[in-house]
């Protein structure tokens, strides 16, 4: 068996645990030390928010009932009836894959100027998390003060202005106990979840944007604690959201499903993908498409990357890791899928060790046999991007740009103060522009504090 460190087990146990603290600010005595600051975390992207106890990422809270009756299943992975597919994993030699720090050149500090630009840089509340997959505006979301209802507020940050009115001021369920807990938004829509974790039930919610203005909420799923709080994706037109049973819970053996919804469209939801098993990523958007992780249909384990169209749902791209391999992140870029382990596994190749992946050469739809490969051989904290032709990527603590075809790669300036984590990369999918975000808490030596949320739009020169 393949050796895996850490276990997805240990981290869920970890939520779990950091759940059963949650909600303790009526008893401050009681709550442990917190950081200052919202700190991303490396679990599938989501993000844990110790500084008001409060988790936002896969509770275990997590979802049942449909709320929409004529949902109907326009792909599935595995079916417990279905015959057996055949499939053909992956495989990458050794000797195909590059990767940092054996073969690459950093463009130096003073070089910078020359191959990315700073065209925004944006002050929000310290504590803001944002998400985008397009050069327009991105989600946020806000804190409030240490012992306000609600926790969180929801504004929309546009990357050209730098403006960010709120759209959502409160949980629509707040009277019930409910906060804001994710989300997300294209130029068309919002999605969104609440939570109450005293009950363990959440919601899934969308609303129309027309011109910046939130139009009336249509409450599309909700559940319990037999599956986790849905990870959520807004492409387009197009909510989606992925339903997966919670581990050890009492539907441990119920497919898992992607949903989807048009904005503006009411609360008529539909299941467009189902799984056998848990799918193994969140959804990653793009600007057109959607990238999932489903299992095969198989009697071994393994996890199909698959790209969908957000309007038609059908498969435009896809391929099989090899057994056992569980990736973290799953995106899609200018040369294909990538990918990213935060496991060692003792088999597989080249893509056996922890990391990002990435197809090195633009190549035809499902032809992944025989390629280059690059590899960022960095501990994975966040999805990659792609801006200009430039492979972004998320370092320990700075966001980096690769040339992989010149085997150069960038390192963006970390601000004096910021938290340990660094810059956080806020985008995905392939975008001509791409942001960073770090929470500030800094004490210069005359005693004046500086405490905010930084965000950056940086603009790369397109390669060629």
């Amino acid at each position: 068996m393949p050796e895996r460190r850490p276990t997805h087990a240990k981290r869920a146990h970890a939520k779990q645990m950091n759940a059963k603290r949650a909600y303790t600010r009526s008893k401050p005595k009681q709550a442990p030390k917190a950081p200052a600051a919202r700190t991303p975390s490396s679990s599938h992207g989501q993000t844990l928010i110790t500084r008001r106890h409060f988790l936002y990422g896969a509770l275990g809270v997590g979802a049942a009932a449909a709320l929409a009756g004529g949902g109907f299943a326009l792909y599935s992975a595995a079916q417990p009836n279905d015959a057996e597919e055949e499939i053909t994993v992956l495989q990458v030699p050794e000797d195909a894959v590059s990767a940092l720090g054996t073969d690459q050149e950093a463009i130096g500090s003073d070089e910078l100027g020359n191959y990315v630009s700073l065209v925004g840089n944006f002050e929000l509340p310290y504590g803001t998390l944002l998400w985008t997959n397009n050069d327009s505006i991105a989600a946020c979301l806000l804190p409030t003060s240490e012992s306000a209802r609600p926790l969180t507020q929801v504004a929309l940050l546009y990357l050209g202005s730098g403006e960010y009115p709120i759209v959502l001021e409160e949980a629509i369920g707040q009277a019930e106990g409910f906060d804001i807990y994710d989300v997300r938004a294209s130029e068309q829509g919002l999605i969104w979840t609440e939570a109450n974790i005293l009950d363990g039930i959440w919601r899934v919610y969308t609303a129309s944007l027309n011109n910046g203005a939130l139009g009336s909420p249509a409450l599309v799923d909700e559940g319990n604690t037999g599956w986790e709080t849905p990870t959520i994706a807004a492409v387009g037109m197009n909510a989606f959201w992925q339903v997966l049973p919670a581990l050890g819970g009492e539907n441990t053996g119920e497919d898992s499903l992607l949903k989807r919804v048009r904005f503006g469209s009411g609360s008529e939801a539909e299941t467009v993908f189902s799984s056998t098993g848990r799918m193994s990523t969140p959804p990653y958007p793009l600007a057109d498409g959607l990238v999932i992780t489903p299992r095969t249909n198989t009697s071994t384990v393994n996890y199909q990357l698959t790209l969908l169209d957000a309007d038609t749902c059908e498969v435009r791209d896809k391929v099989v890791l090899p057994t056992a391999m569980k990736p973290l992140e799953a995106g899609y870029g200018d040369n294909g899928f990538t990918f990213s382990f935060d496991a060692i596994y003792n088999y597989g190749g080249g893509i056996a060790n922890l990391g990002t992946y990435t197809p090195a050469q633009t190549h035809g739809t499902e032809d992944y046999d025989g390629l280059s490969w690059y590899s960022f051989k960095r501990a994975p904290t966040a999805a990659p991007a792609w801006s200009n032709g430039w492979f972004i990527v998320k370092s320990k603590q700075s966001v980096c740009g690769i040339d992989i075809g010149s085997l150069t790669y960038f390192a963006l300036p970390i601000q004096s103060g910021c938290d340990d984590y660094g810059d956080y990369l806020a985008t995905t999918g392939a975008t001509s522009t791409f942001v960073t975000y770090t929470n500030i808490n800094d004490t210069a030596v005359d005693g004046t504090t500086k405490k905010l949320c930084l965000v950056r739009v940086w603009s790369p020169v397109a390669l060629s």
